[in-house]
């Protein structure tokens, strides 16, 4: 009788280690930053790809899809006055740990009032994949530091001029 009762008390602890070694396996986050400024195209080259001012207020997203392409984490941050963003993110979603290869981090909004089109340099339009090795990894976190990444004015904004080859007479807008 005495050695049942000792067994479901060893079995009982060593689920009890188990479990919490689950949980403690499921308690990591991502950290994923980085900086949006502005672009000012009337520059020369230097000031104009190197000399951008922060922006406070900017929206980053970030958005993770599971393996059927479903998105399974969207998130966001706004920028401080240093035009800086953090998002953090678990690392495990409902149970699942997340494959942050198949997240993507993206521009959204500008509140600035002159400097608020998108632009690609660095990937903040299209989005940039965190399939880059993360820039620290150490115990339950991992962070990622993307851009920055650019705002412009509608003067430096660059027209589409592709030609658009499938609508021959141009009544597609």
């Amino acid at each position: 009788m005495e050695t049942v009762a000792l067994v479901i008390i060893a079995a009982t602890i060593v689920m009890g280690f188990t479990d919490s070694a689950i949980a403690e396996k499921e308690t990591g986050v991502i950290h994923v930053g980085g900086k949006v400024l502005c672009q000012d195209c009337t520059q020369g080259w230097n000031e104009w790809a190197h000399g951008g001012n922060p922006i406070k207020g900017c929206k980053v997203s970030i958005t993770c899809m599971d393996e059927r392409s479903r998105v399974v984490y969207y998130g966001s941050d706004v920028t401080d006055e240093l035009g800086q963003f953090d998002i953090i993110v678990k690392k495990f979603i409902n149970g699942k740990k997340l494959n942050t290869k198949l997240c993507w981090v993206r521009l959204v909004s500008s509140p600035h009032p002159t400097c608020n089109i998108l632009t690609d340099f660095a990937g903040g339009r299209r989005g940039v994949k965190l399939s880059l090795p993360a820039t620290l990894v150490y115990r339950d976190q991992t962070e990622y530091t993307l851009g920055p990444f650019y705002f412009t004015s509608p003067l430096c904004d660059e027209p589409d001029t592709n030609d658009n080859s499938d609508d021959p007479q141009g009544t597609h807008y």
